[in-house]
C-alpha cells in the first residue's frame, strides 16, 4: 500500500477502504508520511468529501492512533461538550467549571486556534504558567481530584489528528465536514466521554455557514456517537455575529471570568447557561433541561463555577491572581477607540472579517507554528438590530503595532453596516439534533 495511492483515489472521488485508511492515518502519525503528502490528501478529502462510512472509520483510526482512555473507574459518567469553532467562542471556559461545580466530571480536550477561530487552549495559555500538555496519568488524577480538566490534546491520545488538525489550520482544508467531524469525535471518543454536548455554529464567522450545513455535520457527528455507544447532541448555533463582546486570547479570558461573577454579556450569559442545561441532563445530574437550566443558573449565582475555574487554574499550574485579577492578563501597548461616522441600525456585523482582522493583529496563526500574541484583539459593542448614534462606539481595538491597529480600524469599518431600517435580532440557536 502506498500513501500516493491513497490520495490519488480520494482526488479521483474514489471511496477508501478502511485499511487504506486506517493506512494512511497511523503512518501519518508515526511520521512515515510527510507533511506535504497529508496535506494533499485532506485537500483531497476537502473536494471529494467522505461517506459517512468513511467518516466513522477515520474517526476510529485517529482515536485509536493512540491511547484511549477509560475513566469509569474515576466516574460512572463524565460529560464533554465541544463547539465547531467561532469569532468569540469562549464557551468552554465558563461552561466547562460550571458543569463540573455541580459534582458532574468534565475531562475535556480542546484545541489550539483555526483559521479565524480562536482555540480554548489558547485563549488559557494567557495565564501565565497555565499547563495544557498534561499526560494521560495527570488528566487521570486531575479528573479524580477536581473533577475538571481543561487541557490540550495529549500526545498519547489521537496523536494523528492532533497532527492533522495543525495542517489543516494551515493547508486551506479546515472547512471539511468529514474531517470537522472527525476530529472533533475521535479526541472524545480516545478522552473517555459518556456524553457530548456540540455546539456547532453556523454563519460568517463559522465553518459552516447556514443552518442546514450545520445541521449536517451535527446529524454526523451525532450518528458517530450513537454507533460508538456514546450520548451525542448537538445545539445548532448562530455565528453571524461574534459571541459576546470580546475576540482575542486574554480579552476573552477576561469576558469568561466576568460571566463566572455574573456580569457577562447577555448573549454570551445565555448561550452558555443552554448548554451547561444541556450538559448536566445529558450527564444525568437533573431529570430535564429544564432542572439543568435552574441548577446551571443557581450554579453561576452562587459563585460555586467561578470557584471551580479557580480549581481548575491553580489545579493545571496557573497563576491565580491572573484570574482574580484579570487586569494582570497580558494587555495590549495600544488601545483605539472605532465610533459610527452615523446614526442608524445595525443590520450586519461580518463574524468572519472580525475573526481574520483579529487574526491579523496577531492573535492567531498565519501558518503552522506561529507565535501567539495573547494581548490583541478587540472589543465590539454592538450587536445586529441595535440602534447606534453618530460618534458611538463600535469596537474597541488592542494592538501591539501601529500599522496593524491601523489596517484593523479600515476592515472593521467595512465589517458592520448601519442603516436606516431597522431589524429584528439574530437567533442565538436554530435547533436541536438529537
Amino acid at each position: 500500500m502506498r500513501a500516493t495511492d491513497i490520495i490519488e483515489r480520494k482526488r479521483d472521488g474514489g471511496e477508501l477502504t478502511k485499511d487504506q485508511i486506517d493506512f494512511f492515518v497511523n503512518g501519518y502519525a508515526r511520521g512515515d508520511i510527510p507533511d506535504y503528502q497529508a496535506a494533499a490528501w485532506c485537500m483531497a478529502v476537502y473536494f471529494r468529501g467522505m461517506t459517512a462510512r468513511e467518516t466513522a472509520d477515520l474517526t476510529l483510526a485517529m482515536a485509536h492512533s493512540g491511547d484511549m482512555l477509560d475513566l469509569h473507574d474515576i466516574a460512572p459518567i463524565v460529560v464533554d461538550k465541544h463547539s465547531s469553532g467561532g469569532v468569540g467562542d469562549k464557551v468552554s471556559l465558563v461552561v466547562a467549571p460550571l458543569v463540573a461545580s455541580s459534582g458532574l466530571p468534565v475531562g475535556k480536550m480542546s484545541g489550539r486556534g483555526l483559521s479565524f477561530s480562536g482555540g480554548t487552549i489558547d485563549k488559557l495559555e494567557s495565564i501565565k504558567g497555565y499547563r495544557v500538555d498534561l499526560s494521560e496519568a495527570e488528566f487521570r488524577q486531575q479528573l479524580k481530584a477536581h473533577g475538571i480538566v481543561l487541557s490540550g490534546q495529549s500526545k498519547d491520545l489521537a496523536p494523528a489528528d492532533g497532527k492533522l488538525y495543525a495542517l489543516r489550520d494551515v493547508s486551506g482544508s479546515v472547512p471539511s465536514l468529514p474531517l470537522i467531524a472527525s476530529s472533533i469525535m475521535s479526541k472524545k471518543i480516545a478522552a473517555g466521554a459518556d456524553a457530548i454536548v456540540l455546539d456547532v455554529k453556523c454563519g460568517s464567522g463559522a465553518f459552516m455557514k447556514t443552518p442546514d450545513e450545520a445541521r449536517v455535520l451535527a446529524q454526523t457527528m451525532v450518528d458517530i456517537g450513537k454507533n460508538l455507544n456514546r450520548k451525542a447532541i448537538a445545539l445548532i448555533g448562530d455565528m453571524d455575529q461574534p459571541l459576546g463582546h470580546a475576540i482575542g486570547n486574554a480579552l476573552e479570558v477576561k469576558e469568561a471570568i466576568d460571566t463566572l461573577h455574573g456580569h457577562g454579556p447577555a448573549d454570551f450569559t445565555e448561550h452558555s447557561l443552554v448548554v451547561a442545561a444541556h450538559m448536566l441532563h445529558l450527564g444525568e445530574k437533573v431529570q430535564s433541561v429544564e432542572a439543568g437550566r435552574a441548577l446551571a443558573e443557581k450554579l453561576l449565582a452562587d459563585g460555586s463555577g467561578y470557584r471551580k475555574f479557580l480549581e481548575l487554574v491553580q489545579a493545571q499550574g496557573g497563576d491565580v491572581e491572573m484570574v482574580d485579577r484579570p487586569e494582570r492578563l497580558p494587555h495590549a501597548s495600544i488601545v483605539r477607540a472605532v465610533k459610527a461616522d452615523r446614526a442608524g441600525y445595525v443590520q450586519r456585523v461580518n463574524a468572519l472579517e472580525i475573526g481574520l482582522t483579529s487574526v491579523d493583529l496577531g492573535a492567531g496563526r498565519a501558518k503552522k507554528g506561529d507565535p501567539i500574541d495573547y494581548a490583541v484583539g478587540l472589543l465590539l459593542h454592538v450587536k445586529v438590530a441595535d440602534r447606534v448614534e453618530a460618534g458611538q462606539l463600535l469596537f474597541t481595538i488592542h494592538a501591539n503595532d501601529q500599522a496593524k491597529a491601523d489596517a484593523a480600524e479600515e476592515r472593521l469599518r467595512r465589517a458592520i453596516n448601519i442603516g436606516a431600517e431597522a431589524v429584528k435580532p439574530l437567533p442565538l440557536f436554530y435547533g436541536i439534533v438529537s
